[in-house]
């Protein structure tokens, strides 16, 4: 048996109302004053006012950043760490969406003022300490909870990512009442985006193994379950809960087995058209995974009946699948029809995305080697732009 190398958040506490732990939990982190980084949003509708209730019952002191903003440029995490260093934080609480949670891991290693955020971009590049970090998700969608990832933009179009087990937080809660107030497109988009984790770690052609493909089989049940309730009924907390355990799990999946092709192609998206991270995934998945059939085919029919019901599972099932044609076009198809279903976007021309654009964003997308790399299939600039092309 190969050897495993895993890592992974060490405190995990589940559970509706959880967040009334987290004064104890910073407390128990040595946290005595707290940069509670969020984005306004959530700030405007005060969902971080029990973290604060708890937070100060606890005796520990907190300084608010709510100047957080999708895909956040290099100047708001500079920001923040300024805040956090003028207040003489000594800890982070990330407080909402993957923006919000990449933002605070780099904060918590910046405050310490060893390194800067330039030297860190790539992989295993943080040498620098870090202060406990603390997360705490609202939407269930990215995992960034317990990654190892934070992305940030740095320039007009172009994204960076910072990998290093560092960004590790020391704990995280997973409170569903938090998701509650998650509108229903926001709700969707995310838990693709948690689906495409799952699917792209189990596929991931580097560094897949038996503890990410458990997480992300998982993963992908809870999702695929679960999903279509949290949109259509957002107040059902065990459907809620479920989500978030997924999205958590799928974090920790492919934090170990990294992602591929599908954010490769989703990236530019998100950077040129301020598309949201999920639905930009959940644009071009059904065609990455037609692309990958050749290569991926016996893994996508293990993870078949994770995201098909039992009637859809018995006509998978016979031999010679003449009857559903392979999995790969049948799991491409599954997820055409489950945006439908929820209501979100399927086609880059319905975000104005102009087709003339599509061979610059081919070629922007050949520069997310770090991803493509993992993908079970090569990809050629050629092969990318016509996959653009069948998303058009």
């Amino acid at each position: 048996m190969a050897s495993v190398k895993f890592s992974t958040t060490s405190d995990i506490v589940f559970g509706a109302g959880s967040l009334g732990e987290i004064g104890a939990m910073a407390k128990h982190s040595g946290i005595r004053h707290a940069l509670l980084v969020t984005d306004g949003g959530i700030a405007a509708r005060h969902m971080h006012a029990p973290a604060l209730a708890s937070l100060e019952a606890a005796g520990v002191a907190v300084n608010i950043y709510s100047e957080v903003v999708a895909d956040p440029p290099t100047e708001i995490v500079l920001a923040a760490t300024a805040a956090a260093q003028r207040a003489g934080c000594d800890g982070v609480i990330g407080f909402g969406g993957g923006s919000s949670m990449d933002t605070a891991k780099l904060v918590a290693v910046l405050i310490c003022g060893e390194q800067s955020l330039e030297t860190m971009y790539g992989v295993d590049k943080v040498n620098s300490r870090r202060r406990p970090l603390i997360q705490v998700p609202t939407t269930a969608g990215t995992g960034s909870e317990v990654t190892m990832v934070a992305v940030v933009t740095t320039g007009a179009t172009t994204k960076m990512g910072v990998v290093s087990r560092t960004l590790l937080a020391d704990r995280v809660i997973l409170d569903p009442l938090l998701t509650l107030s998650m509108p229903a497109p926001v709700t969707a988009a995310t838990g693709i985006d948690a689906m495409v984790h799952a699917i792209e770690a189990y596929t991931s052609l580097h560094l897949k193994n038996p503890l990410s493909d458990m997480l992300a089989r998982e993963a992908l049940r809870l999702l695929a379950t679960n999903i279509e309730c949290a949109v259509f009924n957002p107040t059902d907390v065990e459907a809620r809960g479920a989500m978030l355990l997924g999205a958590m799990y799928a974090g920790q999946a492919f934090a170990n087995a990294p992602v591929a092709a599908v954010h490769a192609l989703a990236y530019p998206l998100g950077g040129n058209y301020h598309i949201a991270h999920g639905l930009s995934n959940s644009l071009v998945l059904p065609h990455v995974l037609r692309f990958n059939e050749p290569a991926a085919e016996p893994l996508y029919r293990e993870l078949l009946p994770l995201v098909f019901d039992a009637s859809a599972r018995a006509t998978y099932s016979a031999p010679n699948e003449t009857a559903g044609g392979s999995a790969s076009r049948l799991l491409a198809d599954h997820f055409l029809s489950l945006a439908h279903r929820l209501g979100i976007a399927t086609q880059l021309h319905e975000m104005n995305i102009p087709r003339s654009d599509l061979p610059r964003l081919a070629a922007e997308a050949m520069l997310q080697q770090r991803l493509l790399v993992n993908n079970p299939r090569v990809l050629s600039e050629t092969d990318v732009l016509a996959i653009y092309e069948q998303a058009f």
